[in-house]
């Protein structure tokens, strides 16, 4: 009888020779394998404690609160296998079922919510959370995992963050996952919570570390797929096929498929990639250009907490469409009620400006790509963000291009001051991005008093609230611009502008306040003299 090694040497020898040229032809287009976070994982599982078949998995799973499920993302098959675990344990029924995915950013939620109340298709959830553009692997088993966490559980969250590219940032993502799945299992507390992720963030160390000190009770159980070293140590097994293997109490590993598959699945992909030639992706400049102004600002993107800093605000990144999407644009502001002239108005300030931030709906549509234009919307997003996007949540009117449709005059004085403040802040935001935008030319140049900005706001209440706009840009810019020069001259911290990006103001007269002392810290600026 041939001994264990000449039993793994056999099954081995011809795989290994077809795989040696795959890994060769990846290592040359893909360097991250060498980067350490994906050696902790490649190194962290070497061996296993015994075989286990389909019904022993079944009987470990069936106490977790939740399963890690690794997911080789370029591989079908496993993809399909945690939609197969969704459903088999749904079928016993004494608990609800929840899916969380990294593929979904979760701050595409509202998107993923949507499409599970089929209020859109199938289609315009790929389109919109940037399937093909940000994922880029197959549609249709993912598409099938869904479908089946729908029709067999509770709920289906997104759980991952950007940036995805930048494997020094990979750590933040993992705790970002763990703080929402801390959440999910607050909002879900009765149910398994099944949890499919890139495999490399499983290592002991990684995601599983991190969520045990979020949910100390919690009995969390990893399923591995396919892990090269346990695949090939399985091999010298006397068993024909070994459908899987417990590493530890905690982590068990099953097989279904074989490295070469893995590996020349992945190769495809990146042969696929590199032939790729579409149009112009706007998302990743904008992205960049709200996380520089971010930084500027000193706003932690991942800060779990309200206060001085927006809480996730990776999570509230808007929406961006291009001009092939104009459809798209006119269903998303449709379904919040905005139709007919406000919608065209909406529209046709894309048209004269290339691009503009729509904040109730947290999206950001661009036509053409121009600089000082995203800049500022870029800004405008920003400021909302920070404020906790209340249109969106609230159900206001206003945007960027607009003005809400009511005529009490207080709110109206209000709504004027509010824009001042919204415009003040674009303006500003976009000149810390691109410094050789023009200064603002203001009608008749008035000089930026309180006095002088209620005179105005007395004119614009008296021309009728429609009118509001013009004057509340020229004051924004203005203000804009000084705050700007007051930078520029070490008399203005980021950090206290960071303090203006975060002032609420929703509440009536706030924003007034705001204003006025934003004018007093312009004017003792002026003042002072530099140091």
């Amino acid at each position: 009888m041939a001994s264990t090694v000449n039993l793994r040497s056999r099954r081995s020898a011809g795989q290994l020779h077809a795989l040696a040229e795959v890994e060769r032809e990846i290592r040359a287009q893909d360097s991250h394998s060498r980067r350490k976070y994906l050696r902790e994982f490649s190194q962290a599982f070497r061996s296993y404690d015994s075989l286990l078949d389909c019904q022993q998995v079944q009987n470990v799973l069936h106490p977790a609160d939740v399963v890690l499920i690794g997911d080789y993302h370029a591989l079908p098959a496993t993809q399909r296998y945690a939609a197969w675990l969704i459903e088999q344990r749904a079928l016993i029924g004494d608990r609800r079922v929840v899916l969380g995915v990294e593929t979904i950013f979760a701050r595409d939620q509202h998107i993923l919510e949507e499409w599970w109340r089929r209020e859109i298709d199938e289609s315009e959830l790929r389109q919109r959370i940037r399937f093909d553009l940000d994922w880029g692997y197959d549609w249709a088993p993912f598409h099938e995992l869904l479908v089946t966490a729908r029709d067999h559980g509770e709920a289906i969250y997104g759980l991952d963050c950007m940036p995805r590219e930048n494997l020094r940032k990979i750590g933040a993502r993992d705790r970002h996952a763990a703080a929402k799945l801390a959440e999910i299992h607050e909002q879900h507390p009765h149910a398994v919570i099944f949890v499919l992720f890139g495999e490399s963030h499983l290592a002991p160390g990684h995601l599983p570390r991190l969520l045990r000190k979020e949910m100390r009770s919690a009995r969390i159980v990893t399923v591995l797929q396919n892990v090269d070293a346990l695949y090939w140590r399985a091999a010298g097994e006397r068993a024909d096929k070994v459908d899987a293997v417990r590493v530890n109490d905690d982590v068990l590993c099953v097989f279904n498929a074989t490295p070469l598959e893995k590996y020349e699945s992945y190769r495809q992909f990146l042969d696929q990639w590199s032939r790729c030639d579409g149009g112009p992706d706007f998302a990743p400049t904008l992205y960049n250009l709200i996380d520089s102004l971010a930084s500027f600002l000193e706003i932690n993107r991942y800060s779990p907490r309200n206060g001085t800093q927006p809480r996730f605000l990776v999570d509230m990144l808007p929406e961006v469409h291009g001009n092939s999407s104009e459809a798209m644009l006119r269903r998303l502001l449709s379904r919040k009620g905005i139709r007919g002239p406000q919608l065209e108005t909406m529209l046709t300030s894309v048209e004269e400006r290339s691009s503009a931030y729509f904040p109730e709906v947290n999206t950001l549509y661009i036509r053409e790509f121009q600089m000082m234009h995203a800049a500022e919307d870029a800004a405008r997003f920003l400021h909302h963000a920070c404020r906790g996007l209340p249109q969106r949540l609230n159900g206001h009117s206003a945007n960027g291009n607009g003005i809400p449709g009511n005529t009490n005059p207080a709110s109206a004085t209000d709504t004027f001051y509010t824009r001042v403040i919204e415009h003040a802040v674009a303006y500003f935001g976009s000149r810390v991005l691109h410094p050789s935008r023009p200064n603002p030319q203001m009608e008749d140049s008035p000089a930026l008093t309180r006095a002088a900005i209620e005179k105005a706001a007395q004119a614009a209440m008296r021309s009728g609230v429609e009118k509001l706009e013009s004057p509340a840009q020229d004051w924004g810019y203005g203000i804009g611009s000084q705050l700007y020069a007051a930078y520029l001259a070490g008399k203005v911290k980021p950090s206290g502008l960071r303090r203006l990006f975060l002032a609420h103001l929703d509440q009536p007269g706030s924003a007034r306040k705001v204003c006025t002392a934003v004018l007093a810290r312009i004017r003792s600026a002026s003042r002072r003299p530099r140091a």
